[in-house]
């Protein structure tokens, strides 16, 4: 297990490229899902410098908050309900360019302008959903997306 993680410059989809093998590296041989979650977001907020990165896990019928690093966050999310809610609903991945323009969002900060989330999916079923809100406008596109989606296909939960 590998816990030194090198910050990657370049394009964005240069800085998945080298950091999806290091985050890999850092889980690898490590059953704890909890203690997995938390890496994959300490490495992401370390690469990219986001806002908010965390997981939600879905226990009954709302999402729970699970390992994440930013500001406070919002606890409890039921299905369907803000951005996260809905990415678990719908079972695919959204993005908002500007939070302030989707429709029932949650603000857990007043800082986060754009938001990506995407579902993890096991067995056909969300289990959660890997929540991602940025400082500006417009952060996160088709980039995000392939290499957000290929992370979450690759971990085991």
């Amino acid at each position: 297990m590998s816990e030194d993680l090198l910050i990657s410059q370049g394009t964005k989809a240069e800085k998945y490229q080298a950091l999806l093998p290091q985050i890999k590296a850092i889980i690898e041989g490590e059953t704890d899902t909890i203690a997995n979650l938390a890496n994959i977001v300490a490495a992401l907020k370390e690469q990219f410098d986001w806002l908010w990165v965390g997981f939600y896990m879905v226990k009954g019928n709302e999402l729970v908050v699970g390992p994440f690093q930013g500001p406070v966050a919002c606890t409890r999310i039921r299905k369907g309900k803000g951005v996260c809610g809905s990415s678990w609903e719908r079972a695919e991945t959204i993005i908002v360019q500007d939070v302030e323009a989707f429709p029932g969002h949650i603000a857990c900060s007043s800082l986060s302008k754009s938001e990506i989330v995407v579902p993890i999916i096991r067995s056909e079923e969300v289990i959660g959903v890997l929540d991602v809100d940025s400082k500006s406008l417009n952060d996160f596109d088709e980039t995000d997306q392939h290499w957000l989606e290929q992370l979450l296909q690759e971990v085991n939960f």
